[in-house]
């Protein structure tokens, strides 16, 4: 189901920017109990990434409108927003009276392994790498090639999901996912200073981390440093948080993470 600029459709216009040259952003939304979760700090991060790339924003009280209109009656699934510059003319130049093309739609809940909480997730180290650019540092644009290009990397059903990291090799990021360690009463996650989207998720984690007595940590992480953690976990908007077990052959220990710590990010990220 989608709507375009709120009518029923499903395609874009060949000469849409977005198609073009991946100019625009986009929020991925859990719906839980028949409301999008964390709508606010979604439209917030979608405010910000628009206010960097110089795209007008969409009026709110009809994006929550249309996404109302397509969640309806179904109480869980995923809720997207794509923004982008809309249409102009040849040449990478942006237009003057940008026209944002509005693009809402609503799928199933993905599935994942159904015992993931006790199995834990499995990783892989990515050999695709993550370009260095300040300039588009922590927005979700619809540019995801590098991501597209990491995930091709394996067919294997028991991977979970692959982690990437920059050009001089420090850890950013997994291709769907935001990256923690766990080491003793610090919690660690990498600057996205120079690549790699801030998910919503992370900084739900990051703003409750002083209530589960942790002490937020954003700094350069390598490879070397995951044999040092306590524990290690993603997270994102759909999945909330995973435990990591095994990433390319090395073991932790999933019960490292305590269940209160757990019940609590996945109550704050899945409240409407």
């Amino acid at each position: 189901m989608a709507l375009v600029n709120g009518n029923p459709d499903s395609t874009l216009g060949v000469d849409d920017r977005g198609l073009l040259y991946g100019d625009g952003l986009f929020e991925t939304l859990a719906v839980r109990h028949g409301r999008p979760c964390l709508w606010q700090r979604h439209l917030a991060r979608l405010r910000h990434g628009a206010e960097r790339l110089r795209i007008p924003m969409p009026d709110l009280r009809q994006l929550r409108h249309e996404a109302e209109q397509l969640v309806g009656p179904c109480q869980s699934g995923v809720l997207k927003i794509i923004l982008t510059r809309g249409v102009s003319g040849r040449g990478y130049r942006p237009p003057d009276d940008a026209r944002p093309t509005r693009i809402v739609t609503f799928a199933d809940t993905p599935r994942y392994h159904a015992d993931i909480m006790t199995r834990g997730a499995h990783l892989r180290i990515c050999k695709t790498r993550l370009g260095s650019n300040p300039s588009l540092a922590g927005m979700k644009t619809l540019n995801r090639l590098e991501q597209v290009l990491a995930r091709d990397e394996w067919s294997d059903p028991e991977i979970d999901e692959g982690l990437m990291c920059d050009s001089e090799g420090n850890l950013i990021e997994g291709t769907m996912s935001n990256l923690f360690l766990l080491r003793g009463g610090v919690l660690l996650t990498p600057d996205l200073s120079a690549c790699g989207v801030a998910g919503v998720m992370r900084g739900v984690v990051l703003d409750l981390a002083p209530r589960l007595g942790l002490s937020p940590r954003i700094e350069k992480i390598t490879l070397q440093d995951l044999a040092s953690a306590d524990a290690l976990f993603v997270t994102n908007s759909l999945i909330g948080l995973w435990p990591v077990s095994v990433v390319d052959g090395l073991k932790f220990d999933c019960r490292a993470l305590s269940e209160s710590m757990i019940r609590m990010v996945m109550k704050e990220g899945f409240e409407a």
